[in-house]
């Protein structure tokens, strides 16, 4: 079975899917190919980060302490950085982002151009079953992340008046957002040894926090696109 096909195929879903969402004026393919290049770009930023701030670099003896560090330190704040930054260069002055939906719709694209090149590093490298739940989970959790950003660099983009604490937000929240996902997984892969009990309790938060997750990203569109009829 082609891993890169695994890899790519719950990428390609999602595109068709958010494209599709947008029920008004269509975003032109280009700009949305070029939102997805950028998303695929940011991941040599994330690496270079990794470059300089090792994995290990910090190691507190403490699987809580490790797992915030690597979920949020590691995991969260370079890559939600990174596609935020490639999000304000390509979009936040393009003349096509004048509908609400539009940020979540450059801003997924751009999450989903990350997750494209991360899924196929992790399932070339761990395979058939890594690339099925990743398709499920990772990659799912990458949309989400930029249905939030998005909903926040709009509010920014259409308010004058509350500018800078929207744009704060459209970076901060998928950062909080994405480093409480990685912490859990850390946390519970940390205990799954010596702490089954408390293993299993953390995967059960962790699937509790990617229904809210769903539920939040759910309601986030559905405002958006009302706006848009108004």
């Amino acid at each position: 079975m082609n891993l890169t096909l695994i890899a790519v195929a719950p990428v390609a879903v999602l595109l068709v899917y958010f494209y599709f969402r947008d029920r008004y004026r269509k975003e032109p393919i280009l700009l949305l190919g070029l939102s997805f290049t950028g998303g695929m770009l940011s991941v040599p930023l994330v690496l270079l980060f990794h470059f300089f701030v090792p994995l290990h670099a910090m190691h507190f003896g403490n699987n809580l302490m490790d797992a915030i560090y690597q979920g949020f330190v590691m995991a969260a704040i370079p890559e939600e950085t990174g596609k935020f930054l490639m999000l304000m260069l390509i979009i936040w002055r393009n003349r096509h982002f004048d509908e609400y939906y539009d940020g979540i719709l450059y801003a997924v694209y751009v999450s989903l151009g990350f997750a494209c090149i991360e899924n196929i590093l992790y399932v070339q490298d761990g395979g058939v079953n890594v690339g099925i739940g990743r398709a499920f989970l990772a990659v799912p959790g990458h949309a989400l992340d930029g249905i939030l950003m998005g909903f926040y660099l709009s509010l920014a983009k259409f308010s004058h008046s509350r500018r800078p604490h929207y744009l704060v937000l459209s970076l901060l929240v998928p950062i909080i957002a994405h480093g409480i996902w990685d912490f859990l997984i850390f946390l519970s892969a940390g205990w799954s040894e010596s702490y089954p009990l408390l293993s299993i309790l953390g995967v059960i938060a962790f699937f509790a926090f990617v229904m809210k997750l769903f539920r939040m990203g759910r309601k986030r569109i559905r405002v958006m696109l009302e706006k848009d009829t108004y």
